[in-house]
């Protein structure tokens, strides 16, 4: 018979919580000893239920409860000692049951707070999670091209909206995709998952940007034809440009739906790079019929290349001013990828006052020098 292997005790990890719960409990134990020595006429029983309300405000509920148990006994202690009668008076009685009642309702509290701190939390992971699997990070490097994004969410504990970017490395270059949908909530986290589906699936298989993006406004069309909602198909779309630049030329084409255009920055200059032949936005196709014509645009070796969506330029600050994208982004010419979005979003968050009204989202783009 073989013997049995003892299993370690697992303890349970120290943390910060544990040497605070000495002060409550030295509380409790002060209140008592001195409560025993000052004269029967001077309760300071009622005390003892500042020891819970302390506890509840680090610990948990049940180390609150434990406090407020311990608190319970230390007050009938003081009746057993002092006097075995005193259990019999109202006034003892009531001191008892004040002091339970307050016990109940702090931890009851604390308990509700945990509850909604764990469901917060949980919410956070699966919308951390959602954001992976239809946003995902950009890789730092596509092909010759260094790449940095930031995405910020209008929504409160959101990780996504309706805002959208990707990447798609074909045999020789890099296609992105930036975009804006109409609308925001949970139909605009739809909307944006579907073409970055579409966008992802085609990317590789359509030769011209021109058929790319045909093939992206019939897929919108048809997800808004299937829309439990018709009546509001003919008022959704999605606002898109989107490029491709080759590995070897230093050209790259684009095609503009209805978005914002992309800022070139070339040493101190910010260029603007507008299409000449906009077209509507992702969508819309069925009722404009639109010819999808590629722009070709010069991205030199250093060149910084900024995508972005119109919560970043419609961004107003406490007066009223909008974002002036142009002008900071000048100041920024020489950055790396990284640290122009780095501070594209701390200077946006600061002008606006720490929340956007809509979301925003960003990609820097630069050709590495030795391509």
């Amino acid at each position: 018979m073989r013997p049995r292997r003892l299993r370690p005790h697992r303890h349970r990890p120290w943390q910060a919580t544990d040497a605070l719960l000495a002060f409550p409990l030295g509380l409790i134990a002060a209140i008592v000893v001195v409560d025993l020595l000052t004269p029967i006429g001077i309760p300071l029983g009622p005390l003892l239920v500042v020891a819970p309300a302390i506890t509840a405000s680090f610990a948990g509920a049940f180390a609150t409860a434990m406090v407020a148990a311990i608190a319970v006994v230390g007050l009938v202690a003081v009746g057993v000692i002092l006097d075995q009668h005193l259990f019999s008076t109202a006034y003892f009685q009531s001191q008892i049951i004040s002091l339970v009642v307050v016990s109940v309702i702090v931890t009851a509290f604390r308990y509700l707070r945990d509850r909604r701190s764990r469901e917060l939390a949980q919410v956070r992971t699966v919308s951390e999670a959602a954001q992976r699997v239809v946003l995902r990070p950009l890789p730092q490097r596509l092909g010759p091209l260094c790449v940095a994004s930031v995405y910020l969410a209008a929504q409160e504990h959101a990780q996504i909206g309706g805002d959208l970017y990707a990447a798609a490395r074909t045999a020789d270059a890099t296609r992105l995709i930036v975009g804006d949908v109409m609308g925001k909530g949970l139909t605009a986290i739809s909307d944006a998952a579907l073409l970055l589906f579409a966008f992802r699936e085609a990317a590789h298989r359509q030769a011209a940007l021109s058929d790319l993006v045909t093939y992206l406004d019939h897929s919108v069309c048809w997800n808004l034809a299937e829309s439990s909602e018709p009546e509001k198909a003919g008022e959704c779309f999605i606002t898109a440009v989107i490029l491709d630049i080759p590995d070897a030329p230093s050209r790259m084409r684009m095609v503009t739906c209805g978005h914002p255009p992309p800022l070139l920055l070339r040493g101190r200059q910010v260029i603007t790079l507008h299409a000449t032949c906009p077209a509507p936005p992702l969508g819309l196709g069925e009722l404009t019929a639109p010819d999808y014509r590629a722009d070709t645009f010069t991205l030199e070796p250093g060149d910084l290349l900024l995508l972005y969506t119109d919560g970043i330029v419609e961004a107003r600050s406490p007066d009223g001013l909008f974002y002036p994208l142009a002008e900071r982004a000048a100041s920024w010419a020489g950055d790396t990828p990284p640290a122009l979005v780095h501070h594209l979003r701390a200077d946006l968050l600061a002008h606006v006052g720490g929340r956007l009204a809509d979301d925003a989202a960003a990609i820097a783009v630069q050709r590495a020098p030795d391509h």
